[in-house]
């Protein structure tokens, strides 16, 4: 049961992964996209980088995923070595995993509202101007096509593989 539990971690880590791979690839397109738009716009192109929003894989974009696989990772060996200390690392981490994941979906979903919101603190008239949703929709243009279909795939196998982890945890 240990091998099918480390399995799913392995799962879980590589959808962790996955995301900042290909902001990292497509990143910096994204954030041309991005300045373009906001030329369009009249606003200057440097008001994102300003504000510290970028499209590619700096930052948390990158640290915060990977720890996640790392931790992932680790919890997967000491699972197939069969460790005193798999079953509890699977409920504490898995459990995490799931929270966190779920708050990576709503900053998704609510996308917009946080950055408009984000703006409006700064108080800054340039910020206010932009139109947040063209900008959102031009930035994700400048990731290739099939991108938001692997983002669901990597909700899904977080989701699925961590339930039934914590499921056979609970089994076992």
């Amino acid at each position: 049961m240990n091998a099918f539990v480390a399995t799913m971690q392995i799962l879980v880590a590589t959808a962790f992964v996955s995301i900042p791979l290909v902001r990292h690839r497509y990143g910096a397109t994204a954030m041309a996209s991005a300045e373009a738009e906001l030329q369009r716009q009249g606003v200057r192109t440097t008001v994102l980088a300003e504000n510290g929003m970028r499209f590619d894989a700096g930052g948390h974009e990158t640290w915060a995923p990977v720890s996640i696989a790392a931790v992932m990772a680790a919890t997967a060996v000491v699972n197939l070595f069969d460790g005193s200390w798999a079953e509890p690392l699977t409920w504490v981490f898995q459990s995490i995993v799931l929270i966190v994941n779920c708050v990576i979906l709503y900053s998704q979903l609510t996308a917009v509202k946080s950055v408009q919101a984000a703006f409006a603190r700064k108080d800054d008239p340039m910020l206010a101007r932009i139109d947040v949703p063209t900008l959102l929709k031009a930035a994700e243009d400048g990731f290739p096509s099939w991108t938001w279909t692997l983002q669901n795939v990597r909700h899904t196998v977080v989701f699925g593989a961590s339930i039934i982890a914590l499921a056979a945890t609970f089994i076992a």
